[in-house]
């Protein structure tokens, strides 16, 4: 049991022990501030995996073709960062492919690992600096900014070439759908109690959707 502030009221209260597919309420407002999953490692491990798929589509194929006076022409993730690269933004080059590609390959590589090492514990310690290493990646991760960009762009060049969109723009749309189910499905506080910490460690503190809860 633990003792933490509600996120709406801030009322401090005893967490209690929650049931798989449980819930914790605010004794205050009654907002829903934790809850714990039926399946901890399951969902999140198949989202994941499913993200790592979907990942390695979007950066090797397509994202848009253009078509102007005949010529045709079409770029990938990385390719794009490439050109940016060659024509002498080597900064926004690389800020585009660690943001777009290498931010996000990591850090779905980083939770595939968990959460396989995970699901028969004890957990390795090791397991605690990749889910850091995660936790650390998850804000480069910028799918969502990327995909902004790539809108602004074809709503500019739609009245001077035939833009055609590629497998890979697809990709990314999924992409803004995986990334939001796999937070939302995780369970950071369960994986960081299945790891084994040294004895002069502690593990850092978990944001549970808010903190601490009354009634379960």
């Amino acid at each position: 049991m633990h003792i933490h502030a509600c996120h709406d009221c801030d009322l401090l209260q005893t967490l209690p022990e929650i049931p798989p597919g449980g819930k914790a309420r605010c004794a205050r407002c009654g907002c829903i501030i934790a809850d714990r999953p039926r399946d901890p490692s399951d969902r999140p491990l198949a989202l994941a995996v499913a993200a790592l798929i979907v990942l390695g589509v979007a950066n090797t194929t397509p994202l848009m073709g253009l078509s102007v006076v005949g010529r045709h022409a079409s770029t990938t993730i990385l390719g794009g960062a490439w050109q940016m690269w060659v024509q002498g933004e080597g900064l926004t080059a690389l800020v585009v492919a660690f943001c777009a590609a290498v931010a996000p390959t990591c850090y779905v590589v980083c939770l595939v690992a968990v959460l396989l090492a995970a699901r028969h514990p004890p957990a390795p310690r090791w397991l605690g600096a990749v889910l850091r290493w995660a936790d650390s990646l998850q804000p480069w991760a910028m799918i969502e900014v990327m995909m902004l960009g790539i809108l602004v762009a074809l709503v500019k060049i739609a009245d001077l070439a035939t833009v055609e969109a590629g497998i890979g723009l697809y990709a990314v749309g999924v992409l803004l759908l995986l990334f939001p189910a796999i937070s939302v499905s995780l369970d950071p506080a369960g994986l960081w109690e299945r790891i084994a910490w040294d004895g002069d460690r502690t593990p850092p503190r978990i944001d549970t959707a808010g903190a601490g809860g009354a009634d379960a």
